[in-house]
């Protein structure tokens, strides 16, 4: 990959990430016009059906992602404990953040810190007033201060991309597909319990069935989708810190050292996961799962490798 022309290329991912965003309510749409189709009795309108629910999903919908945008900053800091990093206890931090701020003429984001020794950092946030930059206890102690300001550039090149609001978008909208996902398989549990007769409980099975198929599907390729967002982003923050600080080797030591440890134990969602500067799979330190092989971010080696292409 090629660092001339970031600002060109920043604005083709970009688009190309309004395209994806665009997919997730049209996914949303086509999966429960296939739901109605499928369970659609003979002499019933699919399309009938569907329209006139549409009203009641979309009003659910709304009301989900208006609680997750007003709340994303709390739900963000409860599932990392990250907490406010006191100003006059680590004056060296805050002096990195407004330096590299000031000089891209950028408001200062509030800065957070996570107790744990591990070596890793993230930025959040979906408007200036809510921005802000989070880092761990050890990348604080373990990294000297070109590495770390290396780090904090590639956090606020994510802030000055709009990198973050597009992901926390993209985590509210994979949500919704897991949050009825889940409600389909524990609706399965139920079928045939109560007093309904046989012939019901087959009746139910079969749609509690097709609902399974149909959001399984949609959730997998709502993770297509987040995948596409995310990875190439992470290469333009590593070429926007680099060029924001003119030590691209700094970052490059920095993502070394974090390599080795970068697991916060308090973060179990791994849609949070990916907003770290590095987002370990879950099979290095939790049961494998199915979509491991669609990583959010490109593998550290490479970056390093790309970094040092500068030194």
């Amino acid at each position: 990959m090629q660092y001339v022309g970031l600002d060109r290329q920043i604005r083709k991912n970009n688009f190309n990430s309004i395209l994806l965003l665009i997919a997730f309510p049209v996914l949303l749409l086509g999966m429960f016009y296939l739901f109605f189709y499928f369970i659609a009795e003979k002499g019933q309108d699919p399309n009938e059906l569907f329209l006139q629910t549409m009203p009641f999903v979309l009003i659910g919908v709304g009301i989900w992602f208006l609680i997750a945008w007003a709340g994303h900053a709390a739900f963000i800091r409860m599932a990392t404990g990250s907490k406010p990093l006191d100003r006059v206890e680590n004056k060296r931090v805050y002096n990195l953040v407004e330096n590299l701020c000031i000089s891209q003429g950028m408001r200062m984001p509030g800065v957070y810190i996570i107790e744990d020794d591990s070596l890793n950092a993230f930025a959040s946030g979906i408007g200036a007033r809510s921005y802000s930059i989070s880092l761990s206890r050890g990348m604080i102690s373990k990294l000297d201060d070109d590495e770390l300001e290396g780090v904090i550039a590639h956090e606020l090149t994510h802030i000055k991309n709009r990198d973050v609001r597009l992901l926390i978008i993209s985590i509210i909208f994979v949500g919704i597909f897991a949050f009825l996902a889940e409600v389909a398989f524990r609706s399965l549990r139920h079928v045939g319990s109560g007093k309904k007769s046989s012939k019901d409980s087959k009746g139910s099975g079969a749609i509690i069935l097709i609902a399974i198929v149909i959001t399984a599907i949609a959730y997998f390729l709502s993770i297509l989708l987040r995948f596409g967002i995310s990875r190439k982003r992470e290469y333009l923050a590593d070429a926007g810190s680099a060029e924001m600080t003119k030590k691209p080797y700094a970052l490059a030591n920095a993502l070394r050292k974090i390599s080795g440890d970068p697991l916060i134990e308090a973060v179990e969602s791994r849609d949070v996961a990916q907003l770290f500067i590095d987002n370990p799979k879950p099979s290095a330190h939790k049961s494998a799962s199915w979509d491991n092989m669609f990583a959010t971010h490109p593998p550290i080696e490479k970056r390093i490798e790309l970094l040092e292409q500068f030194v």
